[in-house]
C-alpha cells in the first residue's frame, strides 16, 4: 500500500496554505466591503483592462459561468462596466469604473501585507526559490492536464 502523509503531500500543504491565505484575504477585503471573489478579477483588471469575459476567466483559471456571476456582481456594485468590443460586436469587454480603479491604491497594500506575513522570517532567496518552484509545479500540471 502506498503512503502519503499530509505533511509530505505537496497538494495537501499547498491547499491548506491557500485556504489560510484566502481566510485572511477575505477578512481584509470585508473591511473594505468587498467580496473575496472580486479580488482575483480586480487584480487582473488593474494590470489589463478591456479583456473579454472569457479571457478574464481564463487568466484567473475559473469556469465561464463563475466569471459571469462575478462580473454581474461587480457590475452591480459599480466596480466594472461591460462594453461591446469595437472589432467584434459579439464580445463583451470588461472595463473598470473609477470606483474599481481607485480600489487598487487601497487594496494592493493588503496583498503586500499578506505577502509580508507569509514571508516573515524566511530569507528572500528562499522566497525567490519557492516562487520558482511553485511556477514550475504549475507548468507541470498544465502539461499533465493538457491545458
Amino acid at each position: 500500500m502506498v503512503s502519503l502523509p499530509p505533511e509530505k503531500s505537496l497538494g495537501y500543504q499547498i491547499r491548506i496554505l491557500h485556504r489560510a491565505i484566502d481566510r485572511l484575504l477575505t477578512a481584509r477585503l470585508a473591511e473594505h466591503g468587498l467580496k473575496a471573489g472580486y479580488w482575483y478579477y480586480l487584480r487582473v483588471l488593474w494590470l489589463e483592462e478591456g479583456l473579454t469575459q472569457k479571457k478574464l476567466g481564463d487568466l484567473i483559471n475559473v469556469k465561464e459561468n463563475t466569471t459571469v456571476a462575478m462580473i454581474l456582481g461587480m457590475e452591480k456594485d459599480g466596480l466594472i462596466v461591460r462594453k461591446r468590443d469595437a472589432q467584434d460586436r459579439r464580445k463583451m469587454c470588461i472595463q473598470l469604473t473609477k470606483k474599481g480603479r481607485d480600489l487598487e491604491e487601497k487594496l494592493l497594500p493588503v496583498a503586500v501585507e499578506i505577502n509580508e506575513i507569509l514571508g516573515n522570517g524566511i530569507p528572500a532567496r528562499d522566497i525567490d526559490k519557492c516562487l520558482s518552484v511553485l511556477g514550475h509545479m504549475h507548468k507541470n500540471l498544465l502539461k499533465a492536464d493538457g491545458l
